[in-house]
């Protein structure tokens, strides 16, 4: 069978998964996430194959791996889903007009919904749960990289669903090459929307050569400003904890902006980061700061390509600033709309960073770790909206819906 025949069947099916009750999806979602406890060696001996292919020098290779820890996490992300509210048929607004006819908004499933992504195998677990609960069939398209890790974890769902008599064709697993993604980018009424989640090329590469609409999610260029009033105690964590809990996701912070008055603290500042042999690419300014303070073979001249940089790995620029306006206009020159943060106690350099920062999330005086759907209380997240239109910042159950007019008359012409 091609793959627009696929296509077609898994967009037939989409529809039939309106009429799905909501008890009978949470039924499917619960026995999945104890499906992946059950299969949890099964799964790990897959994703053991993708490792094993994989340059351990890669910083990918920690969103590829899968452990005992994240599978059990993968299936607590699905149960807690379960947990909330159905998004569909949700009335969003009512309203009578002066004619007499009653109009009604109501929140329905977008469709098809096709995510691309690199390395990560709980994308897979978390698309199929947020697109089945909120009405949605699902095309994935994962890398070559993940490929014995997907197929597993899809074959574990399709093997629900068989067991409760639904389509299997509501969830697709495209092959795992570039020839697949073009179709895909281009299957015009088949698809309702494509999510890219990964790096700026893989972004690039399906907004120049997609046909079908795109929500554009996943790169991060991320900003801390460490402002002249900020707590240096808050600032050591802060730093810390948004560059070295997990470097490779969209979140991790890539370049710390310190103003100039707060030098004689910077190497107090990084200081935690030396036990990660987190690598420091630092202007003029902040190098002659650490100079003599930081693991020589880990301090380095920036070069301008390091700031705008999306590192995803134990790397960090830093650049010096002499205001708050200058830190503001780094970042927007750099920023990909992301997540950006302020240190600060000044109530008028906070005000001025959050009014002037155009990004998903802003931050003011805490982590940018938190940028996730879980954290922000949405279960799971089908990834990190980085536009405008439609959705932006995580995107939980609500994103993934559209909705129609009902319009009640009583035999009304115009």
């Amino acid at each position: 069978m091609s793959i627009a025949e696929d296509l077609r069947n898994t967009k037939h099916a989409a529809y039939n998964l309106t009429f799905i009750e909501d008890s009978d999806r949470n039924s499917v979602l619960d026995e999945i996430a104890s499906a992946l406890c059950i299969n949890c060696n099964d799964i790990l001996h897959e994703n053991s194959k993708d490792m094993a292919l994989m340059d351990p020098q890669d910083p990918s290779c920690d969103r590829l791996l899968l452990t005992d820890a994240r599978i059990f996490a993968m299936a607590e992300a699905i149960r807690k889903l379960v947990g909330f509210a159905t998004p569909l048929g949700i009335t969003l607004e009512s309203k009578t007009l002066e004619n007499g006819l009653h109009l009604e908004k109501i929140s329905v499933p977008l469709g098809v919904v096709a995510v691309i992504y690199e390395s990560r195998p709980n994308v897979t677990i978390d698309v199929f749960a947020l697109c089945f609960k909120s009405g949605n069939a699902c095309v994935l398209k994962g890398g070559k990289e993940a490929k014995y890790s997907n197929a597993i974890l899809v074959s574990i769902i399709h093997k629900v669903l068989a067991a409760h008599k639904l389509d299997p064709n509501i969830l697709y697993l495209l092959p795992p090459d570039r020839a697949s993604t073009l179709k895909l980018l281009h299957a015009t009424g088949m698809i309702d929307v494509c999510i890219p989640r990964g790096g700026r090329a893989l972004i690039d590469f399906v907004r120049d050569n997609a046909k079908v609409p795109v929500i554009e999610t996943g790169a991060g260029i991320v900003h801390i400003y460490f402002d002249k009033t900020a707590d240096l105690a808050k600032g050591l964590a802060i730093v810390n904890n948004a560059k070295t809990r997990r470097v490779s996701v969209c979140n991790a912070v890539d370049c710390l902006i310190v103003h100039n008055s707060r030098l004689s603290e910077l190497s107090q500042l990084v200081a935690p980061l030396t036990q990660h042999e987190v690598e420091l690419f630092a202007d003029e300014a902040s190098y002659k700061a650490l100079h003599g303070c930081y693991p020589k073979q880990l301090l380095h001249h920036a070069k301008p390509e390091d700031f705008g940089q999306e590192f995803l790995s134990y790397k960090l620029a830093i650049k010096t600033v002499g205001s708050v306006e200058d830190a503001v206009a780094h970042i927007v020159q750099h920023t990909s709309g992301h997540s950006e943060a302020i240190i600060s106690q000044d109530k008028s350099s906070i005000k001025y960073f959050v009014t002037r920062i155009d990004a998903a999330v802003v931050y003011i005086n805490a982590s940018t770790a938190f940028t996730d759907g879980g954290e922000f209380g949405m279960g799971a997240e089908i990834g990190i909206s980085t536009q405008k239109l439609h959705v932006r910042g995580p995107m939980g159950l609500q994103a993934l819906t559209s909705y129609k007019w009902l319009v009640r008359g009583n035999g009304n012409i115009r």
